[in-house]
């Protein structure tokens, strides 16, 4: 079921490289007790500009940005966009690749999860009404790690819901077995915390992100702990064309 669900992700990653989006980022700290003690949020637009993903702050804590902040995202904005306007052929080509190539490696250890988790059907269950298998995920005794993104996986298990349909995975559930570090973000997590990511159904083509939350404790830029949750919700996704004008 797993290695039927690894090959649909060479065709979503084509459906959706000319998607753009919302992006809302919420942190919510609680107390050792459980209790909320401070919320804040950020929101970003993120457009595709020529090609490749432009990420544009829009608001803060769901206000809009003040005038200044909002000029100074419209200047880079349409920075960005000359910047672009003005490449050779050949420089907007490996701008491109390149973002092909990050969104590749970003999914590459889902391919290895097979290899690197003893897999078993632990139930069924229904995610938004669409009838699912729930995979279980347990680390493989004696799996050696084939590159710095698998490296946590003798130290996670985790769940992964599989549609009888189709084989898309709608959702994934990764609980940690001791603090652990992801490759090419600055986050920490402590044992017992979850990351959970959810998908929906976009445009009738292609399953993509729609929540994305870190649960337990958590450390933000290798600095600052959070106790609570972090949450990604992505919404608002619009097929763009492939070039994008400045305002």
């Amino acid at each position: 079921m797993v290695r039927r669900s690894i090959a649909t992700e060479d065709r979503t990653i084509e459906l959706s490289r000319n998607y753009a989006y919302q992006q809302r980022q919420e942190i919510r700290e609680t107390d050792s007790g459980g209790k909320l003690r401070k919320t804040s949020s950020e929101t970003y637009d993120v457009l595709i500009l020529d090609g490749s993903p432009y990420r544009r702050h829009i608001a803060h804590d769901d206000k809009p940005l003040p005038s200044d902040e909002q000029a100074r995202e419209d200047d880079k904005y349409r920075h960005a966009a000359e910047d672009r306007r003005q490449e050779t052929p050949e420089q907007r080509q490996a701008r491109i690749a390149d973002y092909d190539r990050h969104r590749r490696r970003q999914r590459e250890p889902y391919r290895e999860v097979p290899n690197g988790f003893n897999l078993r059907v632990a139930g069924e269950e229904a995610v938004a009404g669409i009838p699912c298998w729930v995979i279980e995920a347990t680390p493989r005794p004696g799996y050696k790690p084939v590159s710095n993104a698998t490296r946590i996986f003798p130290r996670v298990r985790g769940r992964l819901w599989i549609a009888k349909a189709d084989y898309q995975v709608l959702r994934i559930d990764i609980e940690s077995l001791d603090t652990i570090s992801f490759a090419g973000f600055l986050v920490r997590m402590a044992k017992g915390s979850h990351i959970v990511i959810n998908a929906e159904h976009v445009n009738n083509e292609v399953w993509l992100p729609s929540r994305v939350m870190l649960h337990g404790s958590v450390r933000i830029a290798l600095i600052k702990v959070i106790r609570g949750e972090v949450l990604f919700a992505i919404t608002n996704y619009k097929k763009a064309p492939l070039a994008t004008s400045a305002p």
